[in-house]
């Protein structure tokens, strides 16, 4: 999971209040149950030191909430008085959750959000292709890459069976340019955005010319659907193959970053940990456990963070500053950075900070896989 979105949260100094509930039935719900939850936020936070100003301003959210809105639950997060952050979730949570703490509580949402890879979807056909942009932000139109016109028939002193050849001659040729068009705009757009995932939809002729003029790279990327097309717009059976595509992608990406992690990691209490006191650098591809995960994000070595479904590294009390790199095992280790006044926090909402920061991807380990023992553990970009 891409955690950027995360970064208006660091850009302030806390303590933040943090909100997680359930929004499936709310449709279902009656105005009463719904003030009653409210109150049930407003009294949890005060009773773990929340400010009024902040408890107003999530209160207010909640009370002005469209419920109708098609998500699983959502999560608020709010500081002085104002609510930054307020995201749909892709899995209910079970009970409404509340916390007041110097970091926002963000480690749940790397579950509760679910790893949905951004994906271009272009939708093909001869005049062109309609493209769009799906990541967990919503679908938004990316724009158009016309085709080359062709033109009507002409020239009819020219013989007919002769004519119908240079006709038909003509419609391909301007196929053929139209698809090196829309070739040439998707690998443009490739390269400009952040999609994992290019998706072509429409037509099987047109789609495939298009498909084999994408380098290997974008090709190896690529996904073709059997609905829709520019013209059907986008049909329920189309958003279920691409749903699918995402997902196949989310969990072919994890088996290969797992298996770079166990590859990497050498035996459990080995080099891969760090120096003999798991507080050196990595010198291997992984880093496991509390003391060398956190090194290996304060240098910014991290390539992917693994989160544990369950683990008791990641209710791990670590010492933090104002800094996302400012984050120690030991108080007196943060002092030594520079910390006047470290504060304590949780480990994994403490490394979350530190990915955001560092454009570190996130990833969950859901239970049955094979993932970090004590629920902490990275892949690195290098290694000593």
């Amino acid at each position: 999971m891409d955690v950027g979105f995360l970064k208006p949260l660091f850009d302030r100094p806390g303590p933040w209040a943090g909100v997680y509930m359930d929004t499936s039935r709310s449709t279902e719900d009656a105005p009463r149950r719904r003030r009653l939850r409210e109150r049930f936020v407003a009294d949890q936070l005060t009773g773990q030191g929340a400010d009024r100003a902040t408890c107003d301003a999530v209160v207010e959210r909640l009370a002005g909430e469209q419920w109708a809105m098609a998500s699983a639950g959502r999560a608020l997060f709010a500081t002085d008085g104002e609510v930054v952050l307020d995201l749909p979730l892709a899995t209910s949570p079970i009970d409404v959750v509340t916390s007041w703490s110097m970091l926002p509580r963000v480690a749940p949402l790397a579950a509760f959000r679910g790893e949905w890879p951004a994906c271009l979807v272009a939708f093909v056909n001869q005049a062109g292709a309609d493209l769009e942009l799906r990541d967990d932000t919503g679908t938004r139109p990316a724009g158009r890459a016309a085709g080359r016109r062709a033109h009507g028939r002409g020239h009819r002193s020219m013989p007919a069976d002769r004519y119908e050849w240079h006709y038909r001659n003509r419609i391909g040729n301007t196929w053929e340019q139209t698809a090196d068009r829309v070739a040439d705009e998707l690998m443009r757009q490739w390269t400009d955005g952040e999609a994992d995932l290019l998706i072509l939809a429409g037509d099987p002729r047109e789609r495939r010319a298009v498909r084999d003029r994408l380098p290997e790279p974008l090709r190896a990327r690529t996904e073709e659907t059997r609905h829709g097309s520019r013209a059907a717009g986008c049909s329920e059976l189309l958003n279920a193959e691409i749903d699918h595509a995402r997902a196949e992608y989310a969990r072919a990406h994890l088996e290969t970053v797992l298996d770079l992690f166990r590859a990497g990691r050498g035996r459990p209490g080995g080099p891969a940990l760090g120096g003999h006191d798991g507080t050196g650098p990595p010198s291997s591809g992984a880093a496991e456990g509390v003391p060398a995960v956190v090194e290996a994000m304060r240098r910014h070595q991290a390539a992917t963070l693994l989160l544990g479904h369950a683990g008791g590294d990641m209710r791990h009390e670590v010492w933090i500053g104002p800094d996302a790199d400012q984050v120690a095992v030991q108080r007196s280790q943060a002092r030594a950075m520079g910390v006047r006044t470290p504060e304590p926090a949780r480990a994994d909402d403490a490394l979350m900070r530190s990915a955001t920061v560092a454009d570190t991807e996130v990833l969950v380990v859901p239970e049955g896989l094979q993932g970090p023992a004590g629920g902490l553990g990275a892949v690195l970009r290098w290694h000593a």
